[in-house]
């Protein structure tokens, strides 16, 4: 052999032995005695005790706000871009479609928004808010909404978040139940609130951010309703004629109630105090490396889930900088961007960005198709640099490492990186577990880590985090310096802590971080949170997990997902469906279980652009997309797909879906039939498909 190949291969040999030493041998957490009910419990390892706050002398994240802004003055905080023109652009099939052509960032600092915070704090008082009252921020994610909430945190005043797509029925339950009086929302939100206006029991005032053509529904909302009509504007211009006194808030005072974006019946109202908050802040700021003010922060998800709110408080309280996107113009291909216009990621070139499952399996898909759709030497080309560089990530020293990685980083990936601006240097994942085979894919796509994080509303995102030297899939990581992690047995199910090789059980999350239960329902907070005998708050998630040798959690059920058919199998639709999502054919899949027959069924949202490339290959003939899901071939076709994706996944043959129907349309927030965050709703999904489910079994 070439001794130089052989002077190659030595020092990538012994790196990838001490790798795996370090990452076999390294203990992420540790078992941990507490109280409550008997279970298997770990901590971090770092930590013998949970940790409440990173920032000597903060207690609530009023204090955090003001620190932050007096240390980074000059420092820009919030980014958002200029709206140069909206356009309609026509389609083949003579519907329209908006485009926008947005222009760079503009820029506040640090002491510029500290002075926007204290004067429209100043403002709600002067408009006639009482402090004891609340106010609901109903508005799509922008820097207004981050303004409101910390100016609200100046006056003591709890703030209810409701999500933008959030239905009729649900937006009077959220807004009724927790009695706002003062609404702060955006155009789409204003016409909403107009619609409902004579089923709101308590609201008095609404603050309008100012967009263009808004004022025809300012124009409705005064001459039908008896609401005070404000834009934000004047709010702050009022504050600032006449300043009102910081009414700062105690650690145990309620900062957010946030609405769940309700899979299952009405959204639940989860109280989170500063102290919550304030405890999972300080504990990501243990794991994610060297965060600071040169990093730059790309904010599209929703404010009023505690992943985006969390993250953009993390953000401000080191000095980085936070641009505001959305879904549909994140990228230059993106739905809403005009031809020849920058997408927010290229125009802000951010450093750290998180992002939901959903959003990271569309970024997988979207870089496939337009690689299957360029074809020949380029799809060729792309295919051997991700197998060399998978085989490298998979721990094998036969895969492209040291200069060979260099190399397909310049000739593939730079490109790729390129969709997202080129310089993100880490991914935060959270919401739902990251399937494998898009965490490896974006990982070598983007050239960084995914950290993937697991928690929940009602324990303010608090729970797990993989940390930066985990290169590992299908996992979450340790737990949290601010939370103890437990499982408890579920017999029912089969999972228990005496399982072998790996505990098995529902898991339990403990610290304080957990919230204080859910607004108005005390027998459901009852029922899912308890306190023990040492003073611990826990909350029963219902998820299903197992703790590796080195501490490390993975969900591998949900007790609710869990159909116990007809002769006995029990049937994990969670499970399947992350089994056959990674179709090419499937956009969004439900399982649908029935526990009066042997074998289930499913909904496939079907991909357009693969299903009708199979179509024109096969000489299929079809009118619209429609009538393609209901060709018998085409359905043969997909069912053959996902019988492939099972067989790769080992489900067992009950689990795989006999029949399926395909749908055309799009399952979105908007349509009801998913959240915000893009989980199923079941029951909704259900009822509005109950026929084509009962033909299914028929």
């Amino acid at each position: 052999m070439n001794p130089y190949f052989v002077g190659l291969l030595v020092p990538i040999a012994v790196s990838l032995l001490l790798r795996k030493r370090r990452m076999v041998g390294k203990m992420r957490a540790l078992p941990v005695d507490v109280g409550g009910e008997p279970g298997y419990a770990i901590r971090n390892y770092r930590f013998k005790q949970p940790v409440e706050t990173h920032w000597e002398g903060v207690t609530t994240l009023a204090e955090l706000f003001e620190q932050s802004c007096k240390d980074y003055v000059n420092m820009p905080l919030l980014g958002t871009r200029k709206l140069i023109s909206r356009e309609q652009e026509p389609s083949l099939d003579g519907r329209s479609f908006e485009k926008l052509h947005l222009g760079e960032y503009d820029w506040k600092c640090y002491a510029e928004v500290f002075k926007s915070v204290c004067n429209f704090a100043s403002g709600l008082i002067r408009l006639g808010h009482q402090k004891t009252d609340r106010v609901a921020i109903f508005a799509e994610t922008r820097a207004e909404w981050q303004i409101a909430l910390q100016a609200c945190f100046r006056q003591n005043i709890t703030v209810v978040t409701i999500y933008a797509s959030l239905g009729e029925e649900a937006l009077c339950h959220s807004l009724n139940e927790t009695e706002v009086t003062t609404v702060v929302c955006g155009q789409k939100e204003l016409k909403k609130m107009i619609d409902i206006s004579g089923q709101l029991d308590t609201v008095k005032r609404v603050i309008y951010i100012n967009e263009e053509g808004i004022s025809a529904e300012v124009s409705l909302a005064q001459k039908s309703t008896s609401w005070i009509i404000e834009p934000f504007e004047d709010v702050g211009r009022l504050g600032d004629t006449a300043p009102v006194d910081a009414n700062m808030p105690l650690p145990s005072d309620v900062a957010v109630i946030m609405y769940t974006s309700g899979s299952t019946g009405l959204p639940k109202g989860v109280m989170m105090t500063h102290r919550n908050v304030l405890a999972t802040l300080s504990a990501v700021m243990t794991i994610v490396p060297e965060i600071g003010k040169k990093d730059v922060y790309l904010a599209y998800l929703p404010l009023a889930h505690i992943l985006e709110l969390a993250a953009e408080a993390l953000i401000a309280a080191v000095g980085a900088s936070i641009g505001y996107g959305s879904p549909l113009t994140l990228t230059d291909t993106s739905n809403k961007i005009k031809k020849g216009t920058l997408g927010d990621a290229s125009a802000l070139k951010p450093t750290l960005m998180t992002a939901v499952p959903a959003i990271l399996d569309r970024v997988r898909d979207g870089v496939r198709k337009k690689v299957d759709t360029k074809g020949g030497v380029a799809k060729q080309l792309f295919d051997v640099a991700y197998n060399r560089r998978l085989a490298a990530v998979n721990g094998s020293w036969l895969g492209a490492w040291g200069l060979e990685k260099l190399l397909w980083d310049m000739l593939v990936f730079k490109k790729v990186r390129a969709v997202l601006g080129g310089k993100i240097r880490f991914v935060l994942s959270g919401g739902a577990p990251l399937s494998g085979d898009t965490q490896r894919f974006i990982n070598i796509c983007l050239g960084v880590p995914i950290g993937q994080g697991y928690g929940l509303t009602e324990t303010c995102a608090g729970g797990t985090f993989s940390e930066y030297d985990d290169p590992s899939v299908g996992r979450v990581g340790a737990p949290l310096p601010c939370s103890y992690i437990k499982l408890i047995d579920w017999s029912e199910g089969g999972y228990l802590t005496s399982d072998s090789p790996m505990p098995r059980g529902e898991i339990v999350i403990g610290g304080p971080n957990v919230t204080k239960g859910y607004f108005k329902n005390e027998a459901k907070t009852n029922e899912v949170y308890k306190d023990d005998e040492k003073g611990m708050r826990w909350f029963y998630s219902g998820d299903i997990g197992r703790f590796h040798p080195d501490g490390c959690l993975e969900i591998i059920d949900r007790k609710k997902d869990i159909v116990k058919l007809q002769h006995g199998e029990y049937v994990s639709l969670g499970k399947v469906e992350a089994a056959l999502i990674v179709s090419p054919y499937v956009e969004n899949i439900m399982i649908h279980a029935d526990p009066f027959h042997s074998y289930c069924v499913a909904l496939v949202v079907a991909a357009h652009n693969e299903l009708e490339n199979w179509a024109s290959q096969q000489g299929v003939t079809y009118t619209d997309f429609v009538d393609l899901c209901q060709k018998p071939e085409a359905v043969k076709e997909v069912l053959g797909s996902l019988s492939k994706a099972a067989k790769q996944a080992r489900l067992e043959k009950f689990e795989i879906p006999a029949k399926i129907k395909l749908i055309s349309e799009p399952w979105t927030p908007e349509s009801g039939l998913v959240t915000a965050a893009l989980k199923l709703k079941r029951e909704v999904l259900r009822k509005t498909y109950e026929d084509d489910l009962a033909k299914l079994y028929a």
